[in-house]
């Protein structure tokens, strides 16, 4: 039950019927503008693309690897020579490595940190961010949860603080059994993780430790299908690989339960559980490296197909646009590193 990425092939037919959906999405929830009066760059290759070779090795988040690693795969038929490899390390642990210059590639489900963007400093690592796709992280129980209907931000915060004295279900809702709950989250080096507590539990409280974690967005997906009891959170293609073991939570920020789907991470609704996804390109690399500038063109040309075939939302097209022309800027040298103002690009960043 992981997830599939053999599904991508019918992405043209599925992105056809997709496209209204997403051309009209105010994604006013993420403090984005989506005017759609712009249309991005299709990716043409070079001539001699088929001559370009290197080596390439992406890191980091397990959200944002599926959408990369559907990238690899189609740009292996435009550039065979080129090889490119990704790993799913977590947030955290791709930034690890970015920032030592270990790779070309960081992807993230959250902005750089403070301590990440000194670190890069410390190690004169210049880098460029690049917003690819929208995700919703998913709350979920067992499929065969039958009593939890909807949960509020409050209920969440109380149930995965330290301190929230959480241990039955019975302890959130005296309605629900006296079982008690298994928790799967992802682990301190996911960028998911750190998003979750940024806006579920705040700076000042601290979270539970008492969970099953995991980097691997996968071994979360399984731990929740393999007991009635058990409650996770992950990104929103994961669920919807697995949707049939799987039952999403709708979740009360204010105004009702709103359940995760494509329309409601859109448009902002599924509050405050919506975010943006980047990947961090090395700035160095990327001006010297044919091989890393065609993946980086390629990529950001076609992850709106992409990112609906696995389960995220596409940019919409100013803010698709705007990217490639960051990108072309960054490969000529005439737009600035976002690490020389000490972090990314604001249009990218998640709301306040």
């Amino acid at each position: 039950m992981t997830l599939n990425l053999s599904s991508r092939f019918t992405r043209r037919n599925m992105v056809i019927g997709s496209a209204a959906v997403f051309a009209v999405a105010p994604l006013s929830g993420l403090g984005i503008a989506t005017a759609q009066d712009a249309t991005p760059i299709p990716y043409t290759p070079p001539d001699n693309i088929g001559e370009v070779s290197g080596e390439i090795e992406a890191d980091g988040s397990s959200t944002v690897g599926p959408l990369t690693e559907a990238v690899i795969e189609e740009f292996a038929a435009v550039a065979p020579r080129i090889a490119v490899t990704n790993g799913v390390s977590g947030s955290g642990g791709g930034f690890n490595r970015f920032v030592t210059g270990d790779i070309a590639i960081s992807n993230a489900s959250r902005a750089i940190a403070e301590d990440e963007v000194a670190l890069a400093a410390e190690n004169g690592i210049g880098y460029y961010e690049f917003s690819v796709a929208y995700d919703g992280i998913t709350v979920v129980v067992n499929a065969e949860n039958d009593f939890v209907d909807s949960m509020t931000v409050e209920q969440l915060q109380q149930l995965w603080s330290a301190d929230g004295g959480i241990v039955n279900w019975s302890d959130i809702n005296p309605e629900w059994p006296e079982e008690p709950i298994e928790l799967y989250g992802p682990g301190a080096d996911s960028g998911t993780f750190d998003y979750f507590n940024e806006v579920i539990l705040g700076e000042d409280v601290a979270v539970r430790t008492d969970y099953i974690p995991s980097e691997d967005d996968n071994v979360l997906v399984q731990g929740v299908i393999g007991s009635v009891n058990a409650l996770g959170y992950f990104g929103f293609a994961y669920y919807v690989e697995n949707q049939d073991s799987l039952r999403a939570v709708p979740i009360e920020s204010g105004s009702g339960p709103v359940e995760p789907a494509i329309e409601t991470i859109a448009d902002g609704s599924y509050s405050p559980l919506s975010r943006p996804l980047f990947i961090y390109v090395n700035a160095e690399m990327l001006q010297s490296d044919p091989a890393l500038q065609e993946f980086v063109r390629y990529y950001l040309s076609t992850s709106d197909e992409l990112a609906s075939d696995v389960g995220y939302i596409p940019l919409p097209g100013n803010v698709e646009l705007e990217q490639q022309t960051k990108l072309e800027g960054a490969i000529s040298g005439e737009t600035a590193p976002d690490s020389e103002a000490g972090g990314g690009t604001p249009e990218a960043s998640p709301a306040a």
